[in-house]
């Protein structure tokens, strides 16, 4: 008997890394998973190793910033499983790491319409179902950098500290619904996305007390987060950070 059996969750970002990660530790507890991501490839390829695991997958190909899509992934995802308990918002990144003047304005534009209007778009369209169950856990995985400013990547801490506010806002908005919100901060983790930046359980370049961990690395403190009671925290931020925020 897993923790989740009978529960069913949304993984946007499912298709590697971190995402991916916490898609397959979901469906080994039991849980009916729809893994998302824009590569039609990687979430088919996730919800296939979930069936191998003995669960139920689902992959569907989704671009968090295009209402359309994600509305269509909810409704696909919530018919499929006849309900929506948890729902990770994990789809997000930036590449525009540069001063403002200087940067790309589309690709500014770009990071915000991923990170916090995906993470919107998201919960809207989830909010009808996530109300149906009986304890509905919302988990943003947001970033250090949504809490302190920095020089030269603006738009991604722009969009991590929008997000974190929508976190609280929800969960002030939600818990009479028995919804739970909360942020899950993992620090610097290496990823595809990040390999060009970051070396795997090695020290951080810029900040001594931080390693590098790997994405399973994550996933302890994000079954924590989506196996809570109903009692649980809500409005909080969960970091693996080895720093203040």
């Amino acid at each position: 008997m897993g923790k989740l059996d009978g529960q069913a969750a949304i993984v946007t970002g499912g298709g590697r890394g971190i995402g991916r990660a916490i898609a397959l530790e979901l469906a080994k507890e039991g849980a009916a998973v729809c893994v998302t991501a824009r590569s039609v490839d990687q979430t088919d390829s996730v919800a296939e190793e979930i069936q191998r695991l003995g669960g139920t997958g689902l992959g569907i190909a989704c671009d968090v910033s295009d209402r359309g899509q994600v509305e269509s992934m909810v409704s696909r995802a919530a018919e499929q499983f006849g309900r929506v308990d948890i729902l990770f918002n994990n789809a997000g990144g930036g590449t525009e790491r540069t001063r403002v003047g200087e940067d790309d304005p589309d690709e500014w534009q770009r990071v915000i319409e991923i990170n916090l209007m995906g993470t919107y778009f998201c919960t809207r369209a989830a909010l009808p179902h996530l109300k149906q169950s009986v304890n509905g856990r919302i988990i943003n995985v947001g970033s250090g950098m949504g809490h302190q400013p920095r020089v030269g990547n603006s738009s991604y801490n722009v969009a991590k500290a929008g997000q974190w506010m929508l976190t609280r806002c929800l969960s002030m908005e939600l818990w009479e619904a028995g919804i739970s919100v909360n942020e899950l901060v993992p620090g610097p983790v290496y990823t595809d996305l990040t390999k060009d930046v970051f070396q795997a359980n090695q020290p951080h370049a810029a900040m001594t007390s931080e390693w590098v961990k790997l994405p399973e690395d994550v996933v302890p403190l994000a079954m924590l987060l989506a196996t809570q009671g109903k009692q649980g925290p809500t409005g909080q931020s969960f970091s693996l950070a080895r720093r203040p925020l």
